[in-house]
């Protein structure tokens, strides 16, 4: 809104200076566009006049209708002891003549209604169902639970109007394809989550009934799409597909026409670019030169690709994260150079707790009835023998029909049988295997309860302690291995299970059960009646009162999904059963209907143990029947007239669904519905729901009696059954921001963000409870305050067993008062739930300790999380019940995970946008970001063995890369607020004062030089090539003379033997003929140029030399490659043309590749120049070989593509080539007896000299080994070493990697081959660029065992205006050999940290953030180099980082352009220092790096200066205000993952971009995502704005192995790449 529309208004002066702030702040980015608006409205909203709504009337508040109760004030609760209700009113009005602030709403009748201000707007489509709801009695419109599915659309559509384009994921179609629907069915409804399930029928439609009224679906998609049908393209617009994407890219299109400057910077806070580092790129040819290949589709660069979809994707991404939403960075120091990040600071408007210390509530007396029995196993006695007809249990079949009506006579005789075999018939009678007090385990499937009841019991006769567990299905079940760690810390040796059961498990060949994962060796043994002997008649189990002994270990799965056994003594066991009997009413030969798992929790309690207790029959439902019939519990109900049924919410939920095709339904029996998750906060929707459509079929709301438990409490609160149907249960709308806090307190704001809670009853009879903070010591809480939920009472579990440690910690708990004094003897137990204990004693419980998570100092519960995500649209795109929410911690703070599986009939589309909904609907109703949002396909996430999903497995896999998603989004722009703050570039620091600071603190300058040439003594015959030879053409025609037949080269082809040879005469007299063709047929003058576009070889020297002699200025250029002359030769034509070459000399082969159809179709080949084919030569020689007038004048032209993907050719002049040779010769100490072993492309800097120049120069014999050779005989190089016992070597860092990759596992047979490397004294790695370390390292230790000494690899250093600065010598070799060992003195370790801020600080090997450096040889003779700050030029200190600078004979002359470019000529060739010795000229190599002097010494007693090159200038990618170096996060992200085989990263308006080759399934590709932006979050504390998984071999490398990361930006943009995946972080 414009601030215009502000002037006609009256606004206090006060308003108009909050908003002059606020505009400040936005301007400044301290605040999000959306805060921003959010404020402004709520400031002026006040003056506005009312809009009017879509049917023309103003929305109004809605007016309380009469009848429905007066607004009372709620009462501020001081403290909440053992209270009822009529104190709690009386405490009411005193709070409200005090005038007190509402802390929490609570409803205890149908009389209290909302105060009118509080009311929700009524909106057309809402009155009618609130009139309709009113008529019906229901409760009041704000207590209602599906308020919260009403809350996720409100704020779903709050988002709809910003329309907030969230762009889609490209994927490759063949993955798509495999998501489709036929690769699935539907999940395994068997089992459905612990929590929730779903059912197949409810894809065909059925609005779910939990949405209040059947009509809630229409309304819904009215709200969220506007219409009732969401069209494709509607939905293609709001996820940011196609239509938003075609809309950006035409208006990039205009603003790129006239904009050329960089792309501006969205991820710093600062208003201004990030400074750049004023290097422009080497060549400037692409003003007016023509594009190439596909040139015309991109511009390189900076420019902006037009018509790309890739990047209209990031632009919409970029738009997107204009403003990120995310809080202002807070202030911090940063010490010294550690980037601090940021410490979450308390938010001062935070709520916090205000009211009094609560008091212990204690439970009713357990009244001790007299008949009631000493132990369980007295009475299954007195039942067995009593009444032994009495049915005790009554099991179904799959089809609903009884299968089997245990009875207690059945019972107890079967019971005492099993007791009697475990003691007696196990083992022998001298050392029987189970003795009484030792654990047995109980594997019995979840459809036989029966002979799992008669097993338990049987080991509570036999006076063992039963331990439940899940039958294995598998040997790699999930959680199955932690299973097994259970049972062997408990000692078990022995299975009971059930004949079927037995078939049923996983055998060996042999038939045996073969020891699953991470188990103890177990005897298993059946239970059956007829595998067991008959006890002697004499023989009675002893039947003792209950004692402090053992009765049962529950298993108790964690959050890390390790398996603690709970134990339950016998005494426990008991009280526990008359406590649930005093509570729930139950009565002697009551019928019970049961859902719930029989071996555990609520299950076992009521279905097992309470049942016989009050020998009551109880009908068991197994999973298998819910599956196919999830009304089955209600029929039942029915037909058995039963008065109790233990069920779970999403039993409620799933006989919702279908209840439709029921008729003769009829609860009207029932007096007690159990359910055993009420405390879960979505439970209460399906309780509501329920009630809703049984209501009519016999059923009162008074009869849902929901409970809460933990396995170390067993129950902790239940609703008590009543008959006073006046008597409303207690509901809570608690402001889900005040929650995050831990404080209680009503929703103010909006009801958007609140959560319903229902109450959980009482606490349990015999007990007491109280709640104590989460964290720290258990102090008890406020009576405004959730914490931990504790309780004193003979009736809960005892130990963790085997663990102390931990039994201490929350079996023997003493709660303390503020003043640190406990408030009891006796010590509480933890019950690892969250809550409060409200008004009247009612317990109301918000979450689990265990589905806590705390991101940025807020709490937020698992639970919650689901149950937004599943309000969004419930049942359209995922399960219900298969839904994971888990936090893990990057970067210092837990990160919201949010795992799905999809229905697989979803559309990609349907499900992006239902995930970009999830993420608003969390946002506005939890204020939390989510880190990543994952689907699933159907049916795969691991399962627990009732079918929910397995928690900490999926956590797992998530972590490990092996989810195997199927749909992606993070956004973590949005949740990660706690980076470093971005740095500011201090101001410069004058001469004066650095010249000051470099005295008092002793440093020296950072300046190093290889050997002076002039006091290097030479032999008699280098003397005279120095001297009197001041051209290489003269030495060639001297060594011609002097000897002829001396061997200067030798080429091997790929099978390692002589493919060509040339002597000194031959080379002469070769490059005669060729000078002759140039004169003759090319009719070339003095100085022209000519391109020499050769296969690596004999051929491309001869034709060199034969330019010399001729006067011509040779380039030599790298060949079209014949497979792939669309892409290699628009290359070949640029550089023929940027160099401005009169000729083009080649073989005959090439000549007609240059001039095929396939050429015309990548070129123009009538623009070629004259080009000369030299396999046909004249046979005549030249009448005068040319000698030029001035060593300074040119000698050739070296072309390369730097990594930037910029073409430079740089001029060597005579006197620089020969110098250049000459300081080779000394530093490797080359002569003519020398043999060196080349394997290097022969086109460009220091490989071009070494395979060209050197050996003419010096008279060493090279012998050639062409690169591409080894692709296909990868051992060629190596054998070829070993073979001519050569000393010296040179190879590039490709060829390294081939040997490296190629060779790993054929080192034995090398070495039976005889290959031996031990003759070796230096192997150079030709580079420039960082050394790779890693790889050296691995090389070296690969081929050690083939004789390699490990100090003889080390590399070379050179750029392009000197290309060799440091070549490593062997001096390092004399050390080795007086037997100097250690660590290797050229490594040292850096803080990568303090890197980024250009400063070196080194630090030990191992320490976290350390990166190895590797010194890149020594310096050569006659080089100088100094470390000069690039931006102000001013000369830095020893071991400060900066760029290198160089000064020698054999620097480049400068860049050969079309125009000259005198600024970039003389900044990169002809710069001086801004103060300090500012006369010596020096040529920037465009590389940062230090100069470090170390402890070892020079031959002439000097100690050694170590140079180490951190990497290009160009490269750098300023991100946050420091300098990045690309290698180092690739590294990072190559580590994340063991399918990345290689990376690449770039930025792109400031994104910052990363490829990964994945080497595996395409299936992993999405697993990469979360990976790769963790491990640069951790590492670099950087966020990766677009992740793009490609095929092997697609990031773009040149002939020196370095990637060609531009060329892959280039590609990228222009959508060339056929990426498997591009995921775009938001």
């Amino acid at each position: 809104m414009a601030d215009r529309s502000l002037e006609g208004m009256a606004l206090p002066l006060e308003v108009r200076a909050r908003l002059a702030e606020l505009e400040l702040e936005l301007s400044e980015g301290d605040i999000t566009q959306k805060g921003y608006e959010k404020k402004r409205s709520k400031l002026i909203g006040a003056y506005l006049p009312q809009p009017p709504t879509a049917n023309g009337a103003a929305v109004v508040r809605c007016r309380l209708q009469p009848g429905e109760g007066v607004p009372r004030r709620p009462f501020r609760s001081a403290h909440i002891g053992v209270c009822d209700i009529r104190e709690a009113a009386a405490r009411e009005r005193a709070a409200s003549a005090a005038g007190n602030r509402p802390l929490f709403y609570f409803r205890f009748g149908v009389d209290q209604a909302l105060p009118q201000e509080r009311r929700a707007p009524v909106t057309p489509s809402s009155a009618s169902r609130y009139h309709r709801r009113r008529s019906s009695g229901s409760r009041d419109e704000r207590y209602r639970s599906d308020v919260h599915t009403e809350a996720v659309q409100a704020a779903l559509a709050k988002h709809k109007e910003r329309k907030m384009a969230v762009p889609m994921p490209s994927k490759r179609r063949s993955l798509v394809v495999q998501t489709s629907m036929d690769a699935y069915t539907p999940p395994d409804t068997s089992s459905g989550s612990e929590d929730e399930g779903s059912v197949q029928g409810d894809s065909q439609g059925t609005p779910t009934s939990s949405q209040g009224s059947i009509n809630m679906e229409h309304w819904i998609s009215q709200a969220i799409h506007g219409s009732t049908t969401s069209t494709t393209s509607s939905s293609s617009t709001q996820s940011g597909g196609s239509g938003a994407a075609h809309r950006l890219a035409d208006v990039m299109a205009q603003t790129h026409i006239e904009n050329h400057s960089a792309p501006p910077d969205v991820t710093t806070y600062t208003s201004e670019h990030s400074i750049q580092v004023e290097r422009p790129q080497g060549s400037t040819t692409s003003r007016t030169a023509p594009k190439y290949g596909n040139a015309e589709l991109m511009e390189t660069g900076d420019g902006v690709p037009v018509s790309s979809r890739v990047s209209a994707k990031i632009q919409q991404l970029v738009n997107t994260l204009k403003r990120p939403k995310r809080p202002p960075l807070r202030e911090f120091f940063v010490d010294d150079f550690e980037e601090l990040l940021e410490v979450q600071q308390p938010d001062p408007n935070q709520p916090k707790p205000e009211g009094a210390q609560m008091l212990a509530t204690r439970g009713e007396q357990l009244g001790v009835v007299t008949n009631w029995p000493p132990s369980l196993e007295a009475a299954l006695q007195r039942w067995g023998t009593i009444s032994p007809k009495a049915p005790c249990l009554t099991t179904m079949d799959t089809n609903g029909k009884p299968l089997y009506i245990l009875t207690y006579g059945k019972l107890w005789t079967r019971s005492m049988k099993v007791a009697y075999n475990i003691l007696h018939k196990l083992g022998t009678k001298q050392e029987p295997m189970v003795r009484p007090g030792d654990r047995v385990a109980l594997v019995f499937p979840n459809n036989d309860p029966a002979a799992f009841m008669v097993a338990f019991y049987g080991c509570l006769l036999a006076e063992v302690v039963p331990v439940p567990i899940e039958v294995p299905l598998t040997r790699k079940d999930a959680g199955s291995q932690q299973i097994g760690f259970l049972l062997g810390s408990c000692g078990v040796t022995v299975a009971l299970t059930s004949d079927a059961c037995h078939k049923g498990l996983p055998k060996s060949p042999t038939g045996e059960i073969p020891q699953f994962k991470g188990w103890p060796k177990l005897l298993w043994f059946v239970t059956e009646s007829k595998h067991l002997s008959k006890p002697p008649r004499d023989w009675f189990p002893h039947i003792k009162d209950a004692n402090n002994d053992t009765a049962y270990i529950e298993y108790k799965t964690c959050k890390d999904g390790s398996v603690l056994g709970v134990t339950v003594t016998r005494i426990a066991l008991l009280t526990h059963c008359q406590a649930l009997t005093q509570a729930c009413g139950y009565t002697e030969a009551e019928t019970i209907v049961n859902v719930l798992d029989f071996k555990k929790d609520v299950g076992l309690w009521h279905g097992i143990l309470t049942s016989v207790m009050n020998m009551m029959h109880v009908i068991s439902i197994p999973y298998s029947l819910m599956k196919v019939n999830p009304l089955s519990w209600i029929q039942k109900v029915c037909q058995y007239k039963a008065k109790v049924a233990c069920v779970k919410s999403r039993d409620m939920h799933w006989a919702l669904v279908a209840h439709r095709d029921q008729r003769d339904v009829n609860l009207s029996s029932l007096r007690m519905l159990i359910v055993a998750d009420g405390a879960n906060p979505w439970s209460i929707s399906s309780c509501d729901a329920f009630l809703n459509v049984f209501q009519s079929k016999g059923l009162r709301q008074e009869v849902i009696c929901p409970c809460a438990s933990s396995p170390e409490a067993l129950t902790v609160a239940i609703r008590r059954p009543t008959d006073d149907s006046n008597q409303p249960p207690g509901r809570g709308v608690l402001s889900m921001h005040g929650l995050t806090y831990g404080v209680i307190r009503v929703d103010s704001e909006e009801k958007l963000s609140v959560l319903t809670v229902q109450d959980v009853g009482l606490v349990m009879p015999g007990a007491i409870m109280c709640s104590v903070k989460p964290d720290g010591i258990p102090q008890l809480c406020r009576t405004d305050e959730i914490g931990e939920l504790c309780v004193c009472a003979v009736a809960t579990g005892t130990s963790y067993y085997g663990l102390s440690g931990m039994t201490k910690n929350t079996f023997e708990v003493f709660p303390m008062t503020s003043s640190g004094a406990p408030i009891s003897e006796y010590p509480f137990i933890r019950t690892g739930l969250l809550g409060f204990v409200g008004p009247g004693g009612l317990v109301f419980v918000v979450g689990k300790m265990d589905g806590l998570m705390v991101v940025s100092g807020r709490r937020h519960n698992a639970d919650d999380i689901v149950a937004t995500a599943l309000a969004v649209e419930p049942m359209k795109f995922v399960y219900r019940g298969r839904i994971a929410v888990f936090s893990v911690t990057v970067l210092h703070d837990e990160r919201i995970v949010i795992v799905a599986e999809q229905r697989p009939d979803s559309t990609e589309e349907d499900s992006f946008q239902w995930m970009s909904r999830v993420l608003q609907a969390i946002d506005s109703i939890h204020q939390v970001g989510v880190y990543c949002l994952a689907l699933v396909p159907a049916n795969t996430l691991p399962k627990t063995p009732l079918g929910g999903i397995h928690l900490s497995e999926t956590k797992q896999l998530f972590l490990e890369g092996s989810l195997h998603p199927c749909n992606v989004l993070m956004c973590p722009h949005t949740c990660v607020t706690n980076l470093p703050k971005p740095r500011q570039k201090q101001p410069e620091i004058g001469p004066a004062s650095v010249m000051v600071g470099n005295l008092v603190s002793g440093k020296r300058i950072a300046q190093a030089s290889g050997r002076d040439l002039g006091q290097i003594e030479d032999n008699d015959q280098a003397r005279k090539v120095r001297t009197e030879f001041l051209f290489l053409s003269e030495v060639l025609q001297w060594r011609a003379q002097t000897t002829p037949d001396h061997l200067l080269y030798t080429l091997l082809n790929c099978r390692g033997t002589i493919a060509n040879s040339l002597t000194c005469v031959q080379l002469h007299k070769r490059a005669e003929k060729i000078a002759v063709m140039l004169m003759e047929r090319g009719h070339l003058q003095d100085g022209d140029h000519v391109a020499l576009v050769y296969p690596p070889g004999i051929d491309l020297i001869a034709a060199f030399y034969g330019c010399l002699y001729a006067g011509c200025v040779p380039i030599t250029v790298r060949p079209p490659h014949p497979q792939n002359i669309a892409t290699t030769l628009p290359t070949v034509k640029m550089i023929v043309e940027v160099s401005r070459s009169a000729c083009l000399m080649t073989t005959q082969l090439i000549c007609k590749l240059l001039r095929s159809r396939e050429a015309a179709a990548a070129v123009d080949v009538r623009t070629w120049p004259l080009i000369l084919d030299t396999d046909d030569l004249p046979k005549k020689r030249p009448a005068q070989i040319y000698k030029p007038s001035n060593p300074d004048t040119l000698a050739y032209l070296d072309f390369s593509v730097s990594t930037t993907g910029m073409l430079a050719g740089v001029k060597m002049s005579h006197a620089a080539t020969s110098a250049f040779c000459r300081s080779i010769k000394l530093q490797c100490e080359l002569y003519p007896s020398r043999e060196v072993a080349i394997c290097l492309d022969p086109y460009c800097g220091l490989g071009f000299v070494l395979w060209c120049l050197c050996s003419v120069y010096s008279g060493h014999q090279s012998i050639l080994i062409p690169p591409s050779e080894l692709e296909t005989n990868p051992a060629l190089w190596l054998l070829a070493v070993s073979q001519y016992k050569v000393r010296d070597t040179f190879c590039s860092y490709s060829v390294m990697e081939l040997c490296t990759k190629g060779l790993g596992s054929q080192t034995e047979s090398l070495k039976a081959r005889g290959l031996d490397l031990s003759r070796v004294r230096t192997c150079v790695v030709v580079a420039e660029e960082r050394p790779r370390i890693a790889l050296t390292q691995s090389f070296s230790k690969l081929f050690k065992d083939l004789g390699l000494h490990p100090r003889a690899v080390s590399t070379s250093f050179g750029c392009r205006v000197n290309l060799a600065i440091c070549l490593q010598p062997h001096r390092l070799w004399t050390l080795v050999e007086q037997g100097t060992s250690g660590p290797d003195p050229t490594t040292v370790y850096v803080d990568m940290r303090a890197l980024r801020h250009d400063r070196v600080r080194l630090v030990e090997r191992g320490s976290p953030h350390s990166l190895p450096l590797m010194e890149s040889g020594k310096i050569l003779p006659g080089v100088r180099i100094i470390i000069a700050n690039p931006e102000t030029k001013g000369p830095l200190g020893d071991s400060h980082l900066g760029e290198i600078w160089v000064h020698s004979a054999h620097n480049a002359s400068g860049y050969f352009t079309i125009y000259g470019d005198e600024s970039l000529q003389s900044d990169h060739f002809n710069s001086r220092l801004s103060f300090g010795d500012t006369q010596t000229i020096w040529a920037r190599t465009g590389y940062l790096g230090f100069l470090r002097r170390t402890e070892l010494t020079d031959a002439n007693g000097e100690r050694h200066d170590a140079l180490y090159v951190v990497g290009a200038l160009d490269e750098a990618m300023e991100l946050r205000g420091m300098r990045y170096h690309p290698i180092d996060i690739e590294t990072s992200v190559i580590r994340a993952h063991k399918s990345v085989t290689e990376c690449a990263v770039f930025t792109w308006t400031n994104l910052l971009v990363v490829v990964v080759e994945l080497d595996g399934s395409e299936q992993e590709a999405l697993d990469l995502v979360p990976l790769v932006t963790n491990v640069v979050l951790e590492e670099h504390y950087l966020i990766v704005g677009v992740v793009v998984v490609v095929d092997i071999g697609v990031i773009p490398i040149n002939s020196r192995g370095e990637k060609q990361r531009m060329h892959l930006r280039d590609g990228f943009l222009a959508d060339q790449l056929d990426p498997i995946y591009v995921a775009y972080n938001m």
